[in-house]
């Protein structure tokens, strides 16, 4: 079986991909595929294709990215998905190719760990034993794997997953509707569920997270969530990322009416409107 590890990277995360390179290197039967989001060009890198995306008119293009990516992958019988900032786990190739030969129609998504600042990822093999996958997702033991229910397909997250090239022409890829931050990952999880394509919960494919800072919410991507947020709504019926959503209505940012939620705006004696 050969395989495409696809990463998207921007100049902030650099550092943090040549340490995914780096654990990649020396795979069997692997292409390294990066594509470069920005309207900057990438610095040399050590893969085997490197593309350039550029932005749209409302900001980075994940969706299309993610597209450009699987459509470079020419060849290849599993396409693997990893965030330019994750490192993958010394069993994280076996584990998903294992998992596709077993469930070959299926979006197979393995456990993300958050690793603490100042952690080296310079060898995976160190990281084992910091292994601690985010609560907010299932996740069976080691060598085992879980088909998600319905319910579950809202928390599919693009960091770490895997397909078949065949399953990626099921599901049709991303929307490139979907421009800046936010709901492009929930939006091929729905489109997922409405072509009956499986979501396997896929144990001991551990990717690890290497720290950034971060805020929560996230304050610098408020426009392009509200602009995706009810672009999904619109096809959907329901809006995603409301845990951010409520956060930012909370810190008075935001409100929500009938029509769904929208920039709040203050009056002259301080009431929210």
């Amino acid at each position: 079986m050969t395989l495409a590890v696809v990463s998207l990277c921007s100049t902030p995360r650099v550092t943090h991909l040549h340490a995914q390179l780096r654990a990649l290197g020396g795979v069997p039967d692997l292409q390294r595929i990066v594509v470069w989001i920005g309207d900057d060009h990438p610095p040399a890198l050590d893969a085997d294709t490197v593309l350039r995306v550029p932005p749209g008119p409302a900001g980075l293009r994940l969706a299309a990215a993610r597209n450009a990516g699987a459509a470079a992958a020419a060849g290849a019988d599993l396409l693997i998905f990893l965030d330019a900032d994750c490192v993958p786990g010394p069993e994280l190739i076996r584990r998903y190719r294992a998992a596709a030969e077993r469930h070959p129609e299926a979006v197979l998504c393995g456990p993300v760990t958050y690793l603490a600042e100042g952690v080296s990822a310079s060898d995976p093999a160190d990281l084992v034993a910091l292994t601690s996958p985010h609560a907010a997702r299932p996740m069976p033991p080691d060598d085992a794997e879980r088909t998600a229910a319905a319910d579950e397909y809202a928390l599919f997250w693009s960091l770490s997953f895997a397909l078949t090239p065949e399953t990626w022409r099921r599901i049709g890829g991303f929307d490139e509707a979907y421009e800046g931050y936010g709901g492009e990952d929930t939006d091929f999880a729905f489109r997922m569920r409405a072509r009956a394509v499986p979501l396997v919960w896929t144990g001991g494919a551990h990717a690890y997270h290497q720290y950034h800072p971060t805020s929560s919410p996230p304050w610098q991507h408020l426009d392009d969530i509200l602009r995706n947020g009810a672009l999904f709504a619109d096809r959907w019926g329901e809006w995603p990322m409301t845990g951010w959503l409520t956060a930012f209505e909370q810190g008075g940012a935001v409100r929500k009416d009938a029509d769904g939620w929208r920039r709040a705006t203050v009056s002259a004696d301080g009431v929210v409107r």
